[in-house]
């Protein structure tokens, strides 16, 4: 009897019928899905919405053609925040990358201690970001923070740390890059670890110092992990958000008032989801291009190993 229901199950789903070749795309069909609905949807409705006018409230949505662009792109708004995020991205991406680097190199020893203080840099990485914007806002308060009281025991005066432009772009940049920072860490830890142990050898014996074997050895065979993180990391820059919105909501006098900030204003506050979409179509197009540039640029020199 049990040989005969057996049966009566492998009749009604026969493993033969399934093709091997539609197998893996019906075990992928559920992220897929996921992935159309979420993401390739919403960027096509951006763009059908940004030759569109529409207020976010009247279900009229005249087409406007390429107005929304021509707004966008002859307001002083637009190529502010193009230059604060330019100097953001600058400044940012090279900090993060040169010290997580100089960190991974002295972290990447297999010792207790090493273990702990990634831990500790990694931290950051997974915590709230709203929570941090808000205890750095305790920090750096002109009246009563911490950085200000730091600096009167040591008889200097108040810094105007988020009320002066250059000193709050500084501070969102170093906020940030402290932020990030254990990510990198962790990733540059995991591409020296990889780097074989018998080229450095090979160099000590050929007399090689350490600045040579570190220019001539571990920079190029690191190059792919490199290159992963400024691309990564330029990304990143690009879209930093919450930290603005939390500390500074694009102050003083809009010297923090980065893309996807001025898109979350023209958007979100001011009603004009043309223009806002506008805005995301152009800041979506600027990182494909400048991902083509470091293609061409830095990934012409990454190497991967077979």
């Amino acid at each position: 009897m049990f040989d005969q229901a057996v049966g009566d199950v492998h009749c009604r789903f026969p493993v033969e019928a399934m093709s091997p070749k539609l197998t893996p795309y019906l075990l992928v069909a559920p992220l897929l899905a996921f992935i159309a609905v979420f993401t390739y949807i919403p960027i096509f409705t951006s763009i059908d919405l940004s030759f569109r006018s529409w207020n976010f409230m009247s279900p009229d949505m005249p087409f406007v053609g390429l107005d929304n662009y021509a707004r966008l792109l002859g307001s002083q708004s637009f190529w502010n925040s193009m230059s604060v995020t330019t100097i953001f991205a600058v400044v940012s991406v090279p900090l993060r990358l040169a010290l997580a680097l100089a960190i991974a190199s002295y972290l990447k020893r297999e010792a207790a201690s090493s273990r702990v203080l990634r831990g500790a840099l990694f931290l950051p990485t997974i915590t709230s970001t709203v929570s941090i914007a808000v205890v750095f806002s305790w920090v750096f308060s002109t009246d009563y923070g911490l950085a200000n009281a730091f600096l009167s025991a040591l008889g200097l005066g108040k810094m105007p740390w988020l009320q002066d432009p250059t000193l709050a772009l500084l501070v969102l940049i170093l906020i940030n890059t402290w932020k990030q920072l254990g990510y990198d860490v962790i990733i540059y830890i995991a591409g020296l670890q990889a780097v074989p142990q018998e080229l450095y050898d090979a160099a000590a014996i050929d007399g090689g110092k350490r600045w040579q074997v570190f220019r001539r050895v571990t920079v190029p065979l690191i190059m792919p992990t490199t290159y992963f993180l400024l691309v990564v990391s330029v990304i990143e820059a690009f879209q930093v958000f919450t930290i603005i919105n939390v500390m500074t909501r694009g102050g003083p006098a809009g010297a923090t008032d980065m893309l996807v900030h001025l898109l979350y204003r023209t958007g979100f506050v001011l009603f004009d989801i043309g223009t806002g979409s506008a805005l995301a179509v152009i800041l979506f197009a600027l990182l494909i291009v400048l991902a083509l540039l470091k293609s061409r640029i830095v990934g012409s020199k990454v190497h991967y190993e077979a």
